[in-house]
């Protein structure tokens, strides 16, 4: 396992990093099976362990908490708060008054008094940088949270964060969590150049393209992915981007057949192999899927084969531009965008 310094925070971490998100009943994983995938991914190297509030409605970050019981001190913990969390519309959000609350509930779910990273899930638009920042520093002060930083924030609400933490000498966000892959290239354009510029550390999710680069999706054969049944329309190879990525993953089986190299070996070491990229967020299922994943851990791309990747995907491009989700409002909502 390589480690990383995450940001300037001097904190390291492991390169590839336990994403929780499949722990609970929506994916089947018990908790007999979480703490037997944490324990083999710690005895593995992976340091750091994410999850979010809404992740089960809480049942993620419950299945944690037990299964680093007695450990907590080895682990740097991360979760994530924002999305909703029940009907009632403050139990949502990035405001002081939801922010308060919604860390103690995890905290007392994960069985722990600190965080070492609590993030914002998404960009609240209705709630003001000042309003959160400040909310997030005073939590930090009371010692609740180590860092705090983003989740699949555009690239100009990570700017404009970081000049409202300087206006108002308020804490700033020291990561970002955004999405990407050999299909979905489009940070490299516009997210990677900002948090390289605001040395913040990136923790990539999706980085297997929801199963799309686990070799689980290939041409002439029935889909084994679970995102398929949630998800259908998005593993529908009629439409075209789907054919798009269909294609791109079978040039790539062979790119990583030649060296030797599994599907996904070559598909985590793409992400980690970019110089504004700390860590890959692995999601594993099952424990093969943890070591399926695990595999990849000291997998290190020539530069050839990056620029054969660079032939099927160019740089900076999304295959599937629809489905990224740091949209600016303006362009999902015609109300905001006409006066």
């Amino acid at each position: 396992m390589q480690y990383r310094s995450l940001g300037t925070t001097g904190v390291q971490v492991s390169t590839l990093a336990l994403g929780a998100m499949n722990f609970g009943a929506k994916a089947n994983t018990t908790q007999d099976d979480a703490t037997a995938i944490v324990d083999a991914a710690l005895e593995a190297g992976v340091n750091l362990i994410d999850t979010a509030d809404m992740y089960g409605a809480g049942e993620s970050e419950e299945m944690v908490g037990r299964a680093i019981a007695g450990r907590r001190d080895d682990i740097v913990l991360a979760t994530k708060a924002t999305m909703p969390m029940g009907a009632e519309r403050n139990r949502r959000g990035s405001s002081r008054r939801w922010l308060v609350t919604a860390l103690d509930n995890s905290l007392r779910r994960l069985g722990v008094d600190h965080v070492d990273l609590y993030q914002m899930h998404r960009w609240d638009p209705a709630t003001s940088d000042e309003e959160t920042l400040s909310a997030l520093t005073d939590l930090q002060r009371a010692g609740k949270i180590r860092y705090f930083g983003s989740s699949t924030f555009p690239a100009y609400r990570i700017v404009q964060a970081q000049w409202t933490a300087r206006e108002h000498h308020l804490g700033r966000y020291v990561t970002e969590q955004p999405s990407y892959s050999i299909l979905q290239r489009g940070i490299e354009s516009h997210v990677l150049p900002v948090t390289e510029q605001y040395g913040m550390g990136v923790l990539v999710w999706s980085p297997l393209a929801s199963g799309w680069l686990s070799g689980a999706v290939r041409a002439g054969r029935e889909i084994s992915t679970n995102r398929s049944t949630v998800v259908p329309e998005r593993f529908d190879t009629t439409l075209p981007y789907n054919q798009a990525r269909l294609d791109a993953v079978e040039q790539l089986v062979k790119v990583a057949d030649e060296a030797g190299l599994t599907l996904i070996q070559l598909a985590l070491a793409f992400v980690t192999a970019h110089p504004g990229v700390t860590s890959a967020l692995i999601g594993p299922r099952t424990l093969d899927h943890l070591h399926s994943q695990l595999a990849a851990a000291d997998t290190v791309l020539t530069p050839d084969l990056l620029d054969a990747i660079d032939e099927i995907v160019a740089p900076g491009t999304d295959l599937a531009a629809h489905e990224k989700i740091d949209t600016p409002p303006a362009l999902l909502d015609p109300t905001q965008r006409r006066r």
